[in-house]
């Protein structure tokens, strides 16, 4: 389009603003009314739908316009530049009328918001004019509830029931006739009855107290008699002390010590008691006592005194304090670890004693802060033995205990409460602790009458006697079977590193008369080694083979064979026999794993252990296993066939009668021993 038909086409501006143009309109105001228009007047009359309907097809048309030019450019055409024209000017057309839609719907929403702010300002004023009903409301219920929560103070006083009024107050004080229908006069005329009341009860408090000491003076009396009478008593048991040490009864030695026990925490306390029972009961070579200060055990149950120091003396300690230093954080940690596993000041010792005088000497701590039970032990022998170098272990006071009960090892804490302690003081376990404590085995807590349950802890445990005497008979016993078979474990270790094995007359019917297979090593191994050799894999992980057990190794030769036993100790000896892996160095290695033969040798000594017992309690039976060991490698070696490419005769000639050498498809050799026949057999 031309610049000059755009100039034709620009809108006169009439300028309405003014002194001049108002003079104008002076002409004729309906004229000037008739020829303004206004576009917010326009908006009410007209139908959004319809604006929207005219928007879109507008639209529609702008878009066919433009297509029809892009088309008729495409050609390039002459003749066409017409055409383009009157679609150009027909496009202004619909753009203007855009433009006009867009004011009006500019204006709808003006006129809209205009509308939602004048309503939302009668909605805030309604609002505003609730909050104040209700506060208006809030302050009413609160003086309200005032007036209705008031008490006198008469309310206070617990009167008597209405019925006993009437029944026991006077006519003249209690006036039916009147106070029946009125509560107020009701009230007040209870009220003097209660006063009435008080006054013959002071009185009568004065005559008890009157009583009172009377009584007082006769019980001071009384005291000064039996105070001259103690040292009477004294002397009496001092002149009677020979008259008891001839008897055996020390009843004075007996006392003390239950004066000393007064001042023991409740779960020795228990203990002490419950085992003085059963010794003096049924175990007359039990022998309890209470050892530790009994000053310090009173002082703990002594309330702090207060210090009552002058202000020159509180200045010169502040002075002091300032120059030295605060204690680094981890001087603080090891003050409270310390205070938080401190021990009870007494401590119960108990020595049981067996038949041959040795004793095992246990003694048991309290620590106060954890509310566990710990034990030291000490074994005291009545004979000095001989140093075995593989029974180190036996004896050792951080192993003789363990598991006395199936998997009570003692280095757990048994208090499920203790680990939240442990926190706050960087304790990771306590058994980095048991050495210098001693062991809090779950037996322990159970014979100071603790019992700690996992299924519903409890806030406070208290000891109980009940279950104190109910272990103590079993405990007992099972701490005397531990001492007796440590002690007959270490004589026959001493006879083990010698290379004999002591079998006793009474199981000397378990093997033949000539056994050529001995015995040359027996040591002790850690279980670091026990756990890397090939041959044991299966013991460990069928779960028999735990770091507190014992572990042994055994050599048994005969020629050019020699057998490796890895021996597993459980620490319930006898009861839990011991287990055996074997290995045989002879024309190569021989395991379970690879010969079945090498697997009865095993079964002979793990499965069919209850054959070598032998007489109660089965101390004997290691040195029965270890010789029955020797005796199936004779007839391992024996029956094995000779080998006609070697020269000579057989390495292990046939000394062992066998009814048969093999049989069954595994080929077992005949390893049961028949007596009094003298012949192997199979099983």
């Amino acid at each position: 389009m031309s610049s000059d038909s755009s100039k034709k086409r620009k809108p006169k501006v009439i300028r309405t603003d003014g002194g001049p143009q108002e003079g104008k309109r002076s002409k004729g105001d309906a004229d000037q009314d008739a020829r303004y228009y206004s576009e917010e007047c326009e908006v009410d009359l007209r139908d959004p739908i319809k604006d929207y309907e005219l928007y879109r097809e507008t639209c529609q048309e702008l878009q066919r316009l433009m297509a029809e030019i892009q088309e008729l450019k495409s050609r390039g055409i002459k003749d066409n530049a017409s055409e383009i024209d009157e679609r150009r000017i027909q496009s202004c057309v619909h753009f203007m009328t855009l433009k006009k839609l867009n004011r009006l719907a500019h204006i709808r929403l003006k006129k809209g918001r205009d509308q939602t702010h004048e309503a939302k300002q009668k909605v805030d004023a309604y609002h505003l004019q609730l909050q104040n009903l209700l506060y208006e409301v809030m302050h009413l219920q609160k003086e309200i509830t005032k007036c209705l929560e008031f008490k006198s103070k008469h309310e206070e006083i617990e009167l008597v029931s209405l019925e006993e009024f009437y029944k026991e107050a006077p006519p003249e004080i209690s006036r039916p006739a009147i106070t029946l229908s009125e509560p107020h006069q009701q009230t007040l005329a209870r009220l003097d009855w209660e006063l009435e009341q008080r006054k013959r009860l002071a009185e009568k408090y004065k005559e008890c107290l009157t009583s009172k000491e009377k009584i007082l003076k006769e019980i001071e009396v009384k005291k000064e008699y039996l105070s001259s009478l103690q040292p009477r008593l004294n002397s009496i048991m001092q002149a009677s002390l020979p008259v008891q040490e001839y008897l055996f009864m020390p009843f004075d030695q007996a006392h003390k010590q239950y004066e000393t026990a007064r001042h023991l925490p409740p779960p020795l306390y228990v203990l002490f008691v419950q085992a003085s029972a059963y010794g003096q009961a049924c175990d007359k070579k039990l022998v309890v006592a209470i050892e530790g200060s009994v000053e310090e055990a009173k002082a703990l149950y002594k309330p702090p005194e207060d210090s009552q120091d002058d202000e020159s003396d509180s200045d010169a300690e502040e002075e002091q304090t300032t120059k030295r230093r605060r204690p680094t954080l981890g001087v603080q940690l090891d003050d409270k670890r310390k205070e938080m596993l401190k021990r009870h000041p007494l401590s119960v010792t108990i020595d049981l004693k067996c038949k041959d005088e040795n004793v095992l000497h246990l003694t048991f701590y309290y620590l106060m802060n954890l509310n566990v039970m710990t034990v030291k032990a000490k074994v005291a022998t009545a004979v000095e033995m001989t140093t075995a170098i593989s029974a180190g272990d036996l004896l050792s006071p951080d192993s003789i205990l363990n598991c006395l009960y199936p998997g009570d090892h003692g280095r757990k804490t048994p208090n499920p409460a203790n680990q939240f302690q442990f926190d706050k003081v960087g304790i990771l376990t306590l058994s980095d602790y048991v050495t210098e404590l001693g062991h809090p085995y779950v037996w322990v807590q159970k014979l100071g009458g603790l019992h700690f349950p996992k299924d519903q802890p409890q806030h406070t445990v208290t000891a109980d006697n009940s279950l104190s005497a109910s272990h103590m008979e079993l405990t007992v016993k099972l701490l005397r079977t531990r001492l007796q078979s440590r002690l007959a474990l270490h004589k026959q270790f001493a006879s083990l590193e010698h290379g004999v094995v002591p079998v006793s007359s009474e199981c000397q019917h378990l093997f033949p008369a000539k056994i050529v297979s001995r015995l040359v090593k027996w040591a002790a191994i850690p279980y670091e080694d026990y756990a890397e050799l090939p041959y044991t894999k299966d013991v460990i992980e069928a779960g028999l083979a735990e770091d507190t057990h014992l572990y042994y190794m055994a050599l048994i030769e005969r020629g050019t064979a020699k057998l490796q036993a890895a021996v597993v100790l459980n620490p319930g000896y006898s009861t839990l026999p011991p287990i055996f892996s074997l290995c045989l160095n002879w024309k190569g290695e021989r395991t379970s794993s690879n010969d079945d033969n090498i697997r009865a040798m095993e079964s002979e000594v793990n499965v069919n252990y209850k054959e070598l017992w032998g007489p109660k309690p089965g101390y004997q039976l290691l040195t029965n296993q270890l010789q029955r060991l020797c005796m199936v490698l004779d007839v391992y070696l024996e029956t094995e066939p000779h080998d006609p490419s070697v020269e000579g005769p057989k390495e292990f000639p046939q000394e062992k009668m066998c009814l048969r050498l093999v049989r069954g498809p595994m080929r077992l050799k005949p390893f049961k021993f028949n007596y009094p026949q003298g012949f192997f057999s199979h099983r």
